[in-house]
């Protein structure tokens, strides 16, 4: 059995200026026993010569790796397939975990016996510093098994670096070849596939800096595309290993949060995105691949209203859709956004 406790991957494309405080941030992390894995996805700037210089002064911790350059999802699987910890974690390299990042995740983890260990972050502001919002913290200290006729899966922030997996439960995932999203499918592919038990400290050890250059911030019709294909991918994984009716609620309602929802708004910012278009092409889609979203117990108002404004808002979204004018859900929440500047955290 390896010694290694936790396996760090760092996939690395340029960002020479941020790259030293990530490493710094995992090098001195208190949990001793972790491989830090440097994924070099074939970087332009000085970035392969830094973490070159981190392994030789840091030759237990740090391991080092060059690749052609394949996309943030291919150096992240290229990575997991190195890694021998008995759990792993993925860190974005213009991002700071605290230094307790690997301990505090590991003992939930190995306390609780769970196959994903959640915790705290906050999003910061790159260029003013100011800390934009603080999320992951409501579970507090919480244990919980993945129940498929439950909402909370869907719900619980999917994003990579604030967890760590245990790594016989997702060695052999891939994340899938597209940008956007893939964190949420991977989560979903490592419940499909067997992570039952998970542990959530409310602990913020992640600071996750927003920059405007950021793919997130610049969606466009041929991601929604994608998105559309790789949730056919996942249904078809669950339909292969005979789960799909025990799945088909919560996959559609993921379904249409992410792409009815969230990617909707972000490509609206697309000059090239018809709203209208767009709508019509996503309720299409759902309609024909994922019909449970019209009648999903998990937008009933009798389900939405006692959990607060952000799932009435999700109602109400939801109802737009059902009467087939979602074009005014982009023109009441671009008005917030880019106007009032407040947004719904869907």
């Amino acid at each position: 059995m390896s010694s290694i406790k936790v396996s760090i991957v760092v996939p690395i494309y340029n960002l020479e200026k941020y790259v030293p405080r990530c490493l710094d941030a995992l090098v001195n992390q208190t949990l001793e026993d972790i491989e830090i894995l440097c994924v070099d996805d074939g970087s332009k700037d000085s970035a392969p010569q830094i973490i070159e210089d981190y392994k030789k002064r840091y030759p237990n911790k740090v391991k080092t790796f060059h690749k052609e350059n394949g996309g943030e999802w291919s150096a992240r699987t290229y990575g997991l397939k190195q890694a021998r910890g008995e759990y792993v974690g993925f860190i974005d390299s213009d991002d700071v975990p605290e230094v307790t990042w690997a301990e505090k995740l590991y003992n939930a983890a190995k306390k609780n016996d769970a196959d994903i260990a959640f915790s705290g972050y906050d999003r910061v502001d790159l260029d003013t510093g100011k800390t934009i919002s603080t999320e992951m913290t409501q579970y507090g200290t919480m244990n919980k098994e993945v129940d498929w006729n439950d909402d909370f899966i869907v719900y619980a922030n999917p994003s990579l670096w604030n967890k760590i997996y245990k790594l016989e439960r997702v060695k052999h995932l891939e994340f899938l070849p597209f940008r956007g999203c893939n964190d949420t499918l991977f989560l979903i592919y490592a419940y499909m596939d067997g992570a039952k038990k998970l542990t959530f400290i409310p602990d913020v050890l992640y600071h996750y800096y927003l920059r405007s250059s950021s793919q997130i911030h610049s969606l466009n019709l041929n991601d929604i595309d994608n998105l559309k294909k790789y949730l056919l991918v996942a249904k078809q994984h669950a339909i292969d290993i005979g789960k799909y009716d025990e799945y088909e609620e919560v996959l559609s309602t993921m379904a249409f949060l992410h792409l009815g929802i969230s990617w909707f708004f972000m490509v609206s910012y697309d000059k090239e995105a018809k709203t209208g278009k767009v709508s019509k092409d996503i309720t299409n889609y759902l309609n024909e691949n994922f019909p449970r979203w019209r009648n999903n117990k998990f937008f009933k108002i009798t389900h939405c209203f006692p959990k607060g404004f952000k799932f009435i808002c999700i109602w109400g979204v939801h109802l737009l859709y059902k009467l087939k004018i979602p074009c005014i859900y982009i023109w009441v929440n671009r008005f917030l956004v880019d106007k009032i500047k407040f947004e719904v955290k869907w």
